[in-house]
């Protein structure tokens, strides 16, 4: 028994993640969820999507068999499965579809959630100290946001960006909880594990490829800020140092100069050291929160999906430290060559498609083709990152490449009125 037929449903999420994987059977259709998050939707878009997506996923699965798949706990990624107690929410849409399994990352297991008070007690599991420390950062992340909220002298940019990454790290509890409950089969892997999603799908292979645990990779705990093979931004900072690509403006003489504002009276030799000491603060707070928001992407689940001629890679966010354990593995390198779809890491951004994850691709070509690879990117502009900064989500240099050599599809082209869009391949 195999599928004969598999559709990928992309759903318009703005800035976040769903993927409905459908396989086709004989008989039958059985559903992969993968992911159900926004944290912002473009301009045009029904405040009530998530209730209107969830609605078409349980239509489209009601009464068939159903997989969910978290690949981390960001917002962008689980939201959609928060509930609002008594109240109908997506949550509770996606929950009362009775899923068979819930699939996450080994760093949402609950027995590794202890929370250490004191210096660690021999024997106590590293795996756990990671964890632990993990719901630390995410309450640093609230009380980064509760700052972020209250002071005044932030600018518009850097509090936009505080406040996505403050509140896309926050723990998201009722959607965690949603996750634990809906299914009585449940399953928190690392790399190389065995899935029950086989078992559901008669003829598919599921490669789990990440996240390693720390036994596995020490490297998963730590951010490499710069790797000049791997980040795409690197490229743009190369072709900057050509030369100035637009026109130069002239810069005030004394930019750190700080006048009087709202009443305030600052002694006249203060003035310069006031704004310093707001630039730390405000440096510092933007150092921690995306420090969170790269080592929970690190906890990513990284799944390949092999059904007869085809494989589907969903990486959800996972960052270069994930990915540099995938590649080291020369079996794994072989699978990813034959990718045929490629469902694009954090939603475009600079470290979540190495070069050396896309130079793996065997399918890229500058021309269409029916065997050309195809991929597909959920994702909002002018929601995460900063463009002086090249740090901008989508990174404009990888979306070109995309663009160049694969069908690239992204939800930015998604009318006002469109929930979704599909893809299909035939497994024949």
């Amino acid at each position: 028994m195999r599928p004969s037929r598999v559709v990928i449903t992309s759903y318009q999420v703005g800035f976040g993640d769903c993927f409905l994987l459908s396989f086709e059977y004989t008989t039958e259709k059985r559903h992969v969820l993968i992911d159900f998050g926004s944290t912002g939707l473009p301009d045009g878009i029904p405040k009530n999507q998530l209730d209107l997506i969830a609605n078409n996923i349980a239509e489209r699965t009601k009464d068939q068999r159903l997989a969910v798949v978290a690949t981390h706990r960001h917002k962008d990624h689980i939201s959609g499965f928060t509930t609002k107690k008594l109240r109908p929410s997506s949550g509770k849409t996606i929950a009362d579809l009775k899923p068979e399994l819930v699939l996450q990352p080994w760093t949402e297991d609950p027995k590794l959630a202890v929370d250490a008070k004191g210096p660690l007690p021999p024997g106590f599991p590293l795996a756990a100290h990671h964890v632990s420390s993990l719901a630390a950062m995410q309450q640093a992340a609230g009380a980064i946001l509760s700052e972020v909220k209250r002071v005044r002298y932030l600018s518009p940019s850097l509090r936009q960006e505080l406040s996505f990454t403050g509140e896309n790290n926050l723990a998201n509890l009722e959607a965690v909880k949603n996750l634990m409950t809906m299914s009585a089969a449940r399953e928190y892997a690392k790399a190389g594990d065995k899935t029950a999603l086989e078992d559901l799908l008669p003829g598919v292979k599921v490669d789990i490829l990440g996240p390693p645990s720390i036994e596995q990779a020490e490297t998963i705990t730590k951010q490499r800020s710069r790797d000049q093979d791997e980040f795409w931004h690197l490229m743009a900072h190369a072709a900057a140092s050509l030369g100035p690509t637009r026109a130069q403006k002239v810069a005030p003489l004394f930019p750190g100069f700080t006048v009087e504002r709202s009443g305030a009276q600052f002694p006249i030799d203060a003035r310069w050291i006031v704004s310093q000491a707001r630039r730390l603060r405000s440096d510092q707070m933007l150092r921690l929160v995306r420090i969170l928001d790269n080592v929970l992407n690190n906890t990513s689940l990284i799944l390949l999906f092999r059904c007869g001629p085809k494989s589907l890679l969903f990486p959800g966010d996972a960052q270069i430290e994930n990915w540099s354990y995938a590649l080291s593995q020369a079996t794994v390198r072989e699978k990813l060559k034959k990718v045929d779809l490629y469902k694009v890491g954090h939603h475009g951004s600079l470290n979540a498609t190495p070069k050396s994850l896309w130079d793996l691709f065997d399918q890229k070509s500058d021309e269409d083709g029916p065997d050309r690879l195809q991929t597909l990117m959920s994702t909002m502009a002018h929601k995460h990152g900063n463009e002086e900064r090249r740090t901008e989500v989508p990174r404009q240099t990888l979306v070109q490449a995309l663009d160049r050599q694969s069908a690239l599809f992204t939800t930015q082209s998604l009318k006002e009125n469109e929930l979704f869009h599909e893809t299909s391949f035939d497994l024949s």
